[in-house]
């Protein structure tokens, strides 16, 4: 599988947040302090924040440079260990859908921290709405496929495969009226390296996890909670894969979050250095096909939680 080392490609601190880009490939060296936080969204995206002042929050945040496709989570990934001990990184799959998606986003404010929800593309025609809310609460967002398909499926071709993932982005680009980060999951973490090359070559980032919750085969939110912990108090830290199209995460999340704080976890945000250009074919096919209004090119700005580590 086409990896190579991760080298740090510049710290950013930003008032008392800590942001750090990474990248496969040699860039400058260097720390440079910003003169100013970096800005919002018009929209006002900031990590809600209606919890106590013992709320778990966000530790720190990391922007990640995504050329040539950097790997995440040690699952598949061993490259880029950037998290310290005791940090986690929260993800969700499979949304925006109606109930869960806003229950996990409630769950998230009330402790005032965030997440990375990989979205899938029809999931994101079906419901624009509450993707736009994910993403106006300061959330990350990336793509999980246009419709879920494995991608290691062999029936698939190599086109068909390209398809599912610039299809994906497109629709998830349309829905928040932005695009999205160069944040992709593949389906049930099967990675074909023929698409693991591409996806370098598109300068998206790939991620796997550390801690697998499991949720799609749990009967009950308690089963999602000790899922996570049996595994995270192993390793100690780690990118947590979750749902938020499982009711019993949504179930579960407030209960995750809390144990997280008691047990001493911090939560990193992960943010990239630059949306994805989604191509136009793929804007323009998802149009057609669907028959939704025209996706805006509006950028995406970067948002940053100004947190003390």
């Amino acid at each position: 599988m086409r990896m190579t080392t991760g080298l740090i490609f510049a710290g950013a601190v930003s008032l008392c947040a800590t942001t750090v880009a990474w990248s496969q490939t040699p860039a400058p060296k260097g720390v440079q302090n910003a003169a100013a936080p970096v800005p919002a969204r018009a929209s006002g995206a900031q990590v809600a924040c209606n919890g106590s002042p013992d709320a778990l929050g966000v530790a720190r945040v990391v922007q990640i440079d995504t050329t040539g496709g950097p790997g995440f989570g040690f699952e598949h990934f061993k490259q880029l260990d950037f998290l310290r001990d005791k940090e986690v990184v929260l993800t969700f799959d499979d949304g925006p859908w109606p109930g869960n998606t806003p229950a996990v986003l409630k769950a998230l404010a009330d402790q005032c921290t965030t997440g990375i929800f990989f979205s899938i593309g029809k999931h994101a025609t079906y419901h624009p709405e509450i993707l736009r809310n994910v993403a106006a609460a300061g959330h990350t967002v990336g793509s999980h496929t246009w419709s879920h398909a494995n991608l290691n499926n062999k029936k698939l071709s190599e086109a068909q495969r390209k398809d599912e993932i610039e299809k994906g982005f497109s629709a998830v680009k349309w829905a928040l009226e932005a695009a999205p980060a160069p944040f992709f999951r593949f389906p049930a973490l099967q990675h074909p390296p023929e698409m693991v090359t591409y996806l370098g070559e598109r300068n998206i980032a790939i991620f796997s996890c550390d801690v697998d919750s499991f949720d799609f085969k749990s009967h009950k939110a308690q089963q999602v909670v000790d899922n996570i912990f049996k595994k995270l108090d192993k390793v100690g830290k780690g990118i947590i894969l979750m749902h938020d199209f499982q009711k019993h995460t949504a179930e579960a999340l407030p209960e995750v979050l809390r144990r997280l704080k008691a047990g001493g976890y911090k939560v990193v945000q992960m943010k990239a250095k630059a949306p994805i250009e989604t191509l136009a074919q793929y804007d323009e096919e998802l149009k057609k096909d669907t028959k939704l209004p025209t996706v805006s090119s509006r950028p995406v700005n970067s948002v940053v939680q100004t947190i003390s580590e």
